[in-house]
């Protein structure tokens, strides 16, 4: 019901902001202003993924544009946890009950940025994706640049698909995979093909995450064996008024309390499959470590996942868990590179080690690893979360990233490839806005920009 509330909310907001442009409220953007942008993702909580993808983002475009002709803002639910992030560009907290702040953040603005991978997706929580149609609904109403950036579609639930039809046929989605495009082309939804920003992140040097591992217990020579867990079976997360108020009243529902009216997926059957999950991994690992000579490190990469990575850790004897609470994007990136083999739920994880030639296998809980791992070639290095039979998968993955790790690790699809001079993304951006961008002097050649002018204007 509240999921539903909060669909209402934004429709009616989208609703409204189109016929007050149509009344002449709101300010377009005018020639020789800056061009102002609003980030929208999901950031101030620690998920490294998420934060390399926007900062990846606001550095290509203020690229393209020029820094000077620019001026961006991006979202933020902690200033605390996404302080020393996005050089150059002012943060604005989300608040938990979005709607109001929509309404009001989005009009001050020339346009805006969807950042969030998980961009059309009932999977994780659907007020997730309804903000991000929200936020583009919105820009586009009022006739402004309205851009999904890197996104992937996916299941959602009826009313999404309704909202998502109706408020971004004049949005432009570039996706990280050709199976996103078909999901949204079939919704009227204007996309072209991309991949993900987080290929071209720099992170620290090779040197800083070498000596983070030293300071673990590696002694330099040993393979490094990186894992990255998630707790699978906690999502979706599902606005509840009803659970808020018992946990206000009297302490309910503590553990699976996520933030604001937000709380996870929880129940028997879930907390057997998450044990099965922990308890596959450990053994597939603990026999790889029995086998060969392997240094094994847990990496976090976003808060929540320490506590699948200490629970893993406990079953192993205590070895290393790092995690995106203690080191910082740019920080934890350098030491995933820094690994020569890696099995990981974490999408981020395999995306953002890849540039550094890191063999990886993946256990996934949706549509997101498994498109990379076809992408790649890789089948055979990919496992469901809930897979009977995980552990014995896990264990021959590991054997074969041990014994076939570097020609892995240079399997490279032509999309990776691409993405590391920027791919199409920035392309298609300066391409779907001449006007404020016309004349911008820019690196990249053969960019047709009036190819979407027509679209856009």
């Amino acid at each position: 019901m509240m999921d539903f509330m909060l669909e209402a909310w934004v429709s009616t907001n989208i609703e409204q902001a189109k016929v007050g442009w149509m009344l002449g409220h709101g300010k377009p953007w005018r020639p020789g202003e800056k061009l102002k942008l609003l980030f929208a993702g999901y950031n101030g909580t620690r998920n490294m993924g998420s934060d390399v993808r926007v900062d990846e983002m606001l550095r290509q475009i203020r690229h393209i544009l020029g820094s000077e002709r620019v001026e961006f803002t991006c979202m933020t639910f902690d200033f605390e946890r996404s302080k020393g992030y996005f050089e150059n560009t002012a943060q604005v907290r989300l608040p938990d009950i979005f709607p109001p702040f929509l309404k009001n953040e989005v009009p001050k603005h020339h346009g805006v940025v969807a950042c969030e991978g998980s961009m059309f997706k009932s999977k994780f929580a659907n007020a997730l994706t309804t903000m991000m149609i929200g936020t583009l609904g919105i820009a586009a109403a009022q006739n402004k640049l309205s851009v999904g950036y890197g996104g992937e579609a996916g299941h959602m639930d009826p009313l999404l698909v309704k909202m998502c039809s109706r408020y971004c046929r004049n949005s432009l989605v570039i996706t990280r995979n050709e199976e996103s495009r078909s999901v949204l082309r079939e919704l009227g939804v204007p996309t072209e093909l991309g991949t993900d920003t987080a290929w071209t992140f720099e992170p620290r040097s090779p040197e800083y995450g070498q000596s983070v591992l030293r300071e673990v217990g590696w002694d330099g020579r040993t393979p490094v064996l990186v894992v990255c867990p998630i707790n699978p079976f906690e999502w979706p997360v599902k606005a509840s008024i009803g659970k808020l108020a018992l946990h206000k009243m009297v302490g309910a529902y503590k553990k699976t309390h996520y933030r604001g009216p937000y709380f996870h997926n929880s129940g028997p059957a879930a907390e057997r499959a998450y044990e099965h999950y922990l308890s596959s991994i450990a053994n597939a690992v603990g026999a790889f470590r029995k086998k060969r000579n392997v240094f094994v490190i847990l990496v976090a990469t976003e808060r929540l996942d320490a506590r699948p990575a200490n629970r893993i850790s406990e079953q192993l004897g205590g070895i290393p868990v790092l995690t995106s609470d203690q080191y910082n994007m740019y920080e934890l990136v350098s030491i995933l590179r820094s690994c020569h083999m890696m099995a990981s739920s974490r999408y981020h994880g395999i995306v953002t080690s890849m540039p550094g030639l890191v063999p990886s296998a993946g256990i996934t809980m949706d549509e997101r690893i498994r498109n990379i791992m076809r992408e790649r070639g890789h089948e055979d290095l990919l496992m469901n979360v809930d897979d009977p039979d995980l552990e014995p998968k896990l264990l021959a993955a590991l054997e074969k990233l041990a014994t076939e790790g570097e020609r892995i690790a240079r399997d490279r699809t032509d999309g990776g490839q691409e993405s590391e001079s920027h791919g199409p993304h920035g392309s298609l951006f300066r391409g779907r806005s001449p006007s404020p961008l016309s004349g911008v002097p820019h690196a990249h050649g053969g960019v047709d920009v009036g190819r979407l002018s027509a679209a856009y204007e």
